[in-house]
């Protein structure tokens, strides 16, 4: 088992005077760098190291994880100072995080751990089955990574654990990049059962843990209104909207990505779904396709476009702002008449109110006119921190196109 610092001699650090101590109190989980004492004695604390985190006036505020490597210096994880971070303490947060998605899911597949909002900050572990793919995005994870692993398989009985160790979050801490099977064995792709359809999730080489639970909502939303319907799924990963559709009575969807290992996946998807002869694909670039479809004069009753974050980050929010926009006004005229249009942003740094300036811009610069009908956000087993507004950054916008 890993062992942290007893309780007894872990380090101290403090905020600084002017620092915001009643934010922290009050919930918010991160301190960042420009906000914390940082002298000699706290620069020399390794990275993921468990500390007690006092406030200028050296009143405890708990325990955080610590990184002087991240702009998110500490995170906190428990109020108690006297808490021990071990896998008991683990095993603890993952049975509450468990008792929720029992309670929403009858199938085992699901979000199980979602971060700060489920009390283990920068951890995500999504469940397929019996297999579990932990993502340890923050220092002191990766330095617990074998208790975390132990409290998944003690509390969920899951019998193969991935770690999957790749992406920006994980960038931003310092930490490198790998995705291996850490317990039991995975030589094949895993089947979901979702909204009627089967999905086929590649839990090693594909996108993030290899299926987004977070859109299942809004797949749902969007296959009750495509009854009859043709769709058009625009970026579509491993066919989350358009397998979702066509479960809900489509009459014909076509997906389009770049990856051509997510459309192959899509298409198994469709063909153990029972879907297959409706299902189609179209690899490319989403830009050049939208237009391609345009200039062909192509028409669908529902039209559903799930882009990667275009704004990561602050600094990237005006340039993702345009490409939302874009999205919009390229798809907008292909859908008929009458028919809906469906966009979404996974973009924390761009808010709701962003976003839907941004949609409806291009919706107008196409020349059509619109509905908005319903705003989706992530499902319940994504829950939000009220303290975070960064834990509620997806967002989904259905349009009927009435002109």
């Amino acid at each position: 088992m890993t062992t942290q610092t007893p309780p007894m001699t872990r380090p101290t650090i403090r905020l600084r005077p002017k620092s915001n101590a009643s934010a922290i109190r009050h919930g918010f989980p991160w301190v960042y760098d420009n906000e914390l004492v940082t002298d000699r004695r706290t620069r020399a604390i390794a990275p993921g190291m468990i500390a007690r985190l006092e406030d200028a006036e050296r009143k405890p505020l708990g325990l955080v994880a610590f990184n002087p490597s991240s702009r998110i210096i500490a995170r906190m994880l428990d109020r108690n100072p006297e808490a021990e971070i071990n896998q008991a303490w683990l095993a603890a947060r993952i049975a509450t995080a468990l008792a929720h998605r029992e309670r929403l899911y009858k199938a085992p597949f699901y979000r199980l751990i979602h971060a700060e909002a489920d009390g283990l900050p920068g951890v995500v572990i999504d469940r397929f089955g019996d297999v579990a793919v932990v993502q340890p995005n923050a220092a002191w994870a990766e330095a617990l990574i074998t208790d975390l692993v132990a409290a998944v398989v003690e509390v969920t009985g899951v019998t193969t654990v991935i770690k999957n160790a790749s992406g920006r979050a994980r960038v931003l801490e310092g930490l490198g990049e790998e995705t291996v099977t850490v317990k039991g064995v995975l030589d094949a792709p895993v089947l979901v059962p979702m909204n009627g359809a089967t999905y086929v999730a590649d839990l090693l080489g594909g996108q993030k843990t290899g299926l987004f639970y977070d859109q299942r909502p809004n797949h749902a939303f969007a296959a009750s209104l495509s009854n009859g319907a043709r769709v058009l799924d625009v970026f579509s990963h491993v066919g989350g909207f358009s397998l979702a559709a066509l479960a809900g009575g489509a009459t014909q969807a076509l997906a389009v990505d770049g990856s051509a290992n997510a459309l192959e996946l899509a298409t198994e998807g469709a063909q153990h779904s029972g879907f297959g002869e409706k299902f189609s694909t179209r690899k490319g670039d989403a830009f050049d396709v939208l237009s391609a479809l345009g200039r062909e004069g192509a028409q669908f009753d529902v039209v559903i476009c799930d882009p990667p974050a275009f704004a990561p980050s602050k600094k990237a929010l005006e340039a993702g702002m345009r490409a939302y926009e874009k999205v919009a006004r390229l798809a907008a005229p292909l859908v008929a008449p009458g028919g809906y249009l469906g966009l979404c942003s996974c973009s924390h740094a761009a808010d709701l109110s962003r976003f839907r300036t941004a949609s409806s811009r291009g919706i107008g610069r196409a020349g059509r006119s619109a509905q908005l009908i319903h705003t989706g956000f992530a499902g319940p087993d994504h829950p939000q921190l009220p303290q975070l507004a960064e834990s509620g950054y997806l967002k989904a916008l259905f349009y009927r196109i009435t002109a």
